[in-house]
Order: structure tokens, then sequence, then C-alpha cells
């Protein structure tokens, strides 16, 4: 029995569904040639109103699965992004410097590593020995080619023949330095950038400590080390600072081709300490001298700083009887014992002469500075001098005169500080110390021109920063 059932024609003729496939496969290449636009335009986008490398950490993390996205369909830019990826992880040859290598055959690049030196990176692109001897000693300042950071980059450029025609590295954000090879030698040439300045505004509150809280702001060590060298002579940072303590600070800020680059001198400072609130500005004045003033015109620069030492801790106070932890009996101690890290410096405490700078029996390597006919202070224990201190010498407020050491009679790494007035010992931190002289009277109009907006604009950015976090 055969079945006559007719067939059912097909949906489509053979040559309209080879039509279709082709179609579909050239829509799927032109995908892949031409990304979306869209897409481009709001990265482009995105990238434009970054305003800080912070923000565009944030923004590459929300756009990386778009990124990868792109490059597991095969966009072009796939590959430029793998090796940009690539250089983060550790490659020391970028995708710019691998183009930069082709349209210049003699540009080699290297990146300075842990335990590299001059010659070993010499030796990376193929130079002898003999080269380094004759960079060096073509110069005095090429030397500095020698006094190598970890990351610094140096680049090559070799001639015909493999011969050094030139090395530049940038040493900084603002200056570079280069050699040249002439017919006469190498030449030493520097290049420094001038940034543009602007001012920054900072605020804080204490949690934990100082340091910690200034980070979070923004400021870094040595911005941090600045304020309490400024407000020192009214705070012991050492020992007063406390949870709820906060300041204000506008300082200024370097910028080039529109990156902070560095920050420059503290313009004011504010600190509100235990409640008490202490202010500080910057005022150079007309014979260029420069210091800082209270807000009222009020010098802060007393003739003796209160803490010889940053940030350490009192381990023992001034005492009329104390049991001695070495010699196990009660006598008098007739300083101020700060603790600290062995090799902490320390600071002379005003400007003055070296009586002594040597050894003391039980107070170990000893300084003794005469501040004037009434002053003198003691610095014992230490681990060693600093460079040109010496009995005889003078030194300047805040200069380091040595560091934190155990020498002489002495359980752990700390300073021995002692202060006398009229041969008599006195406790250095119940001690009133005299002020320096307040601005001049026919400086005050200029002053007050130069103060009074720079306090206005901690009040106002405090102000609106206080409201933004009320919101």
């Amino acid at each position: 029995m055969t079945n006559d059932t007719p067939k059912a024609p097909p949906l489509y003729p053979k040559s309209h569904l080879l039509a279709a496939s082709g179609i579909a496969a050239l829509l799927s290449l032109a995908l892949l040639v031409f990304p979306s636009s869209e897409v481009e335009a709001k990265k482009t986008t995105l990238n434009l109103e970054l305003e800080s490398p912070a923000e565009q950490l944030k923004e590459e993390s929300r756009t990386a699965p778009l990124v990868q996205a792109e490059q597991n369909a095969g966009s072009p830019f796939a590959q430029i992004e793998g090796e940009q990826a690539s250089t983060a992880e550790g490659n020391t040859q970028p995708a710019s410097v691998a183009k930069q290598e082709e349209k210049a055959p003699g540009h080699r690049e290297v990146v300075v590593a842990r335990g590299d030196t001059l010659s070993t990176l010499f030796n990376k692109v193929g130079l002898p020995a003999n080269v380094v001897h004759d960079v060096l000693a073509s110069n005095k300042q090429a030397r500095q080619f020698s006094q190598l950071k970890h990351g610094q980059v140096l680049q090559f450029e070799l001639d015909k023949d493999g011969q050094l025609a030139s090395l530049h590295s940038k040493v900084s954000n603002l200056e570079t330095i280069r050699l040249t090879r002439s017919d006469k030698g190498y030449s030493f040439d520097r290049e420094v950038s001038k940034p543009v300045v602007r001012t920054a505004y900072a605020h804080g509150v204490i949690k934990s400590s100082l340091s910690a809280s200034a980070q979070r702001a923004g400021l870094s060590h040595s911005m941090t080390m600045d304020m309490a060298r400024i407000l020192g002579y009214d705070i012991d940072f050492a020992q007063d600072i406390r949870p709820g303590d906060e300041f204000d600070v506008v300082y200024e800020q370097k910028m080039m081709d529109g990156k902070v680059v560095g920050t420059g001198n503290i313009l004011s400072a504010r600190f509100t300490n235990r409640g008490k609130t202490y202010t500080a500005v910057r005022y150079t004045n007309k014979q260029g001298n420069t210091n800082y003033y209270t807000a009222d015109g009020n010098s802060l620069r007393k003739a003796f700083i209160r803490t010889p030492v940053d940030f350490a801790r009192i381990s023992s106070r001034f005492s009329a009887g104390r049991k001695h932890p070495i010699l196990n009996k009660i006598r008098a101690h007739k300083g101020v014992d700060y603790a600290a890290p062995r090799g902490t410096p320390i600071k002379a405490a005003g400007d003055g002469r070296i009586e002594l700078a040597g050894r003391r029996g039980g107070y170990g390597n000893t300084v003794v500075i005469a501040h004037g006919n009434s002053y003198k202070t003691l610095y014992g224990h230490m681990q060693g001098f600093a460079k040109g201190i010496k009995t005889g010498g003078t030194v300047k407020q805040g200069q380091v005169i040595g560091y934190i050491g155990t020498t002489g009679l002495s359980t752990g790494p700390h300073l021995h500080y002692e202060f006398q007035v009229n041969g008599v010992h006195v406790d250095p931190l119940s001690q009133k110390v005299p002020m320096a002289d307040p601005i001049a009277k026919a400086e005050r109009a200029r002053f007050n021109q130069q103060s009074q907006p720079l306090i206005a604009r901690m009040d106002q950015e405090k102000a609106t920063l206080l409201a933004a976090n009320k919101r």
C-alpha cells in the first residue's frame, strides 16, 4: 500500500536560507568590528567627568564588566586594553613603549627594581661598565643618575652602532634629568617644570591618633608634622591629644596638567585641643622673614619648644624623689624621660651654643645647650649625634641634634631631658617660656589684610562641610 499523501513544501527555499545565513554572518562581523557607539560615548563621558584618581578607580570598578564584555566579543580595543592590564600587573614594557621602539629602534626603557644599580641597568640594555664610568665622570651633576629610586624609569637612546646617544629620567613629577652625547663628550641638562599653586582645605576630627585622622583628611605625613611643629609651642602633641580634638588647615597644593603633584606651605591652621582653640597664620614681613602668628598677631614662636621629640611617650616625669630603675635607690629625677623607638630624631628646644656633645657618666651620649645666660637644656642617653653637632658649635630651635638611644644607665631607648633656669632644675612641662615679638605696628594692617581671608576660608569651608554632613 502506497502513501499518496503529498509532501509539505519547504517553508523557505534553500536559496533564501543561504542568503539569510550570509546576512547574519555579515551583521555579526560588523558588530565585532564596529562596537556600539552608545557604549563608547558613555565611557568617554564618564572619563571626562572624573575629578580625582579615587573617583576614577571607583568608576573603573563599575565599568569593568562592560570592558570585559567588549573584550569577549572581540572588540578591536581588547588587545590594547589587555596590554595595559599586563603593564599594571608588573610588565615593564607597556604598549606605548613597544610602539616607540618600532619608530625608534635604538630606544630602550628600563624600570628600576630593588637591588638595581646603574651598572646593572646599563648591562640590561647592552652597554658595558666603562660607559657607566664615562657617564658619571662627565659631570658632577650626572651622578644624580646613580641615585636610583624603586620604580624609576630610565630611557636610553642608542645610535646605529649601539653606543649611548642620550639618557633621560623623570626623577619627580616636576623634574627630569637628561644626558646627551656630543663630539665633546656628555652634557647634562635638568628640566624643572613650574607647577600651578592653588590653596586647598582639610578638616579632621581625632578618633584614635593624629596621624590616622590627618591621613583620612587627606594630609600627607610631612604636612601633619608641619602642623605639629607650627602649633607645638602651645600643644604637646605627645601627651595632650584627645579623641574629639579637631583641626582645620589651609595649605598650598601644586598642580600640573590638572593633577596634584605636591604640596607647599601651610598658610593657616586651627587646632581645638581639650576645648581650647589655637590658630596659626603664616606671614612674611616686608624684610622677607616668615613666621607663624596667632589670629591677633602674636608670635607662635616662643623661646623654647615644649617637646624635643615628636609623638613620644612620657615614661618618667620630673620628681624630687624617684626610685632609680637601675641603681634601685631613691634619688631625684631632675628631668622628663621620653620613650620612643631607637633612632628617633631629637630636636634642640631653642637657639643656643653647645656646651657639651659627648659622654657624661650615667647620661651616656649627652648634649648640653646654653640658651643665653639664664637657660640650659640637657639631652641624655643618645644613640649618637647628628652631623655637625660638636662642643662649641651653635644650633637653631628645632634642629636635629641626635637620636634616641640607650647609652649610659638606661633600661630602654628614651631621651632624658632636663631644663635649667639660672642653674636650678625645673620641670620642663610646667615651665612658662618667654614669647617672641608680635607683629610690628607698621605691619599690622598688611598682616590683617593677608590673615583675615585665610581665617574666613577655614570658617566657610568648615560650615559647608558640617552642613553637608547633616543632610
